[in-house]
């Protein structure tokens, strides 16, 4: 095993011990494999020529980089198109530590050989890598055998690193799919910690349900300007997906005339309740409550509300269910049952001798200080919002968005979310 740096700008010699030039780059293929293999050393010439030697015919890349062949033998190695240079397009510049969820810079670059061949095995992102290049190898060295640290620390394995150079679509395409699988809250650090350009291209071959996930635990700043980059009528599909009190602060914070288009590209059903959202106060119950939340309708029994949710397009918004909601024929609130009480009960029991039938609620006008007080005395992961005229439930407040007033946002985003 052996890094990058202490074979860039060494002699190159051929089988007989003629210096041909000096190694300036090393090339890998690009396949599904974990760890790509090097398929060929970029040399410069003693008379300034750049020339690229295939693997086939390099001997030895370490501790010398040697050519099995006279220098008129030489295989020359032909590009097709999806060799990755690694001094040009890989060193010094950001990868995604996959593993680690986090953005970091490359400092150098583990190469070894297995069987026959040679292979990219990992990147250096730690001071070790940056010794080395300065020459302080035997230092760094001689610190980690104090320190009685064996383990080379820094190197991520090279089948945890995502590409992310943004002018390489085929390599950040398989990037894109490697990072769409991490939680969003990291996939929303990941993206804000790189470039504009490389955090834009990523972003925008995303789905729209991961995207629309992303962006829920973006920056305001970071939302206003992915939405403000894309086409319309993809913006209005991720606003969408995301739930309704996220989307309606987010168009909120977008000039008049850019959500009115948005809105009206959008379906009705979701462009109504972002409506109705932004006609309360921010500070408000109503202006921080969602829409979705499941129900069941009064006067049920317990197998028949089950089937109820099964087929509720309502239930299915919903992530994560907690609360059972009971409305009558106006769509008024009359009672909350826990999922769990309800999938725990016998399925004949009429579902009103099992839930609440006065649940604590609030107000649309209700201050978000308020409803947060609430929902910390009553130990609630949501709590109702409930028209004061007519009764009928307009939605519910999270845990997360009642104590936004009173809590950091850095705190708030360590809290389960629920909902």
């Amino acid at each position: 095993m052996f890094y990058l740096s202490e074979i860039l700008d060494k002699k190159v010699w051929d089988r007989w011990g003629k210096e041909i030039g000096k190694c300036r780059d090393i090339l890998t293929g690009f396949d599904e494999k974990v760890f790509h293999q090097i398929v060929a050393v970029e040399i410069k010439e003693k008379n300034g020529h750049i020339k690229l030697v295939s693997s086939e015919s390099i001997s030895s890349l370490f501790p010398n980089v040697t050519i099995s062949k006279p220098v008129i033998e030489i295989t020359v190695y032909v590009p097709k198109g999806n060799e990755l240079y690694l001094k040009k397009q890989v060193l010094d510049h950001q990868i995604v530590d996959v593993e680690g969820k986090r953005v970091v810079r490359v400092n150098d670059i583990q190469i070894a050989f297995t069987k026959d061949a040679y292979y990219v095995t990992g990147v250096d992102v730690g001071n070790a890598g940056l010794m080395r290049r300065l020459g302080l190898k035997k230092m760094t060295e001689l610190f980690r055998k104090l320190s009685k640290n064996p383990k080379t620390e820094g190197v991520i394995s090279w089948k945890d690193v995502a590409y992310v150079e943004e002018k390489d679509p085929l390599r950040l395409k398989t990037s894109q799919e490697k990072i769409s699988k991490l939680p969003p809250a990291d996939i929303a650090s990941i993206l804000n910690d790189l470039d504009r350009p490389t955090g834009q291209s990523l972003l925008q071959k995303m789905g729209d349900e991961i995207l629309a996930d992303t962006l829920e635990e973006s920056p305001a700043r970071f939302q206003i300007d992915a939405l403000s980059r894309m086409g319309s009528e993809r913006a209005a599909d991720i606003l969408e997906e995301m739930d309704p009190d996220e989307a309606a602060d987010l168009i909120a914070s977008l000039p008049h005339e850019k959500s009115t288009v948005l809105l009206d590209l959008m379906e009705k059903d979701e462009a109504d309740d972002i409506r109705t959202l932004l006609d309360y106060p921010s500070d408000s119950a109503g202006g921080i409550m969602t829409t979705e939340f499941a129900w069941i309708p009064r006067g049920l029994t317990v197998d028949k509300a089950m089937a109820f949710l099964r087929s509720s397009e309502d239930a299915q918004e919903v992530e994560d269910m907690y609360y059972i909601y009971v409305l009558d024929e106006k769509e008024c609130l009359v009672g909350m049952i826990y999922l769990r009480d309800l999938i725990m009960a016998a399925p004949t029991i009429e579902v009103e001798s099992l839930m609440d039938k006065d649940p604590i609620s609030v107000l649309p006008y209700s201050s978000q200080e308020e409803t947060a007080y609430l929902v910390a005395k009553y130990n609630l992961l949501s709590i109702p919002v409930v028209d004061n005229k007519t009764g009928v439930m307009q939605g519910i407040v999270t845990l997360d968005d009642a104590l936004d007033a009173v809590l950091p946002t850095a705190y708030k985003k360590r809290l389960p979310r629920f909902f």
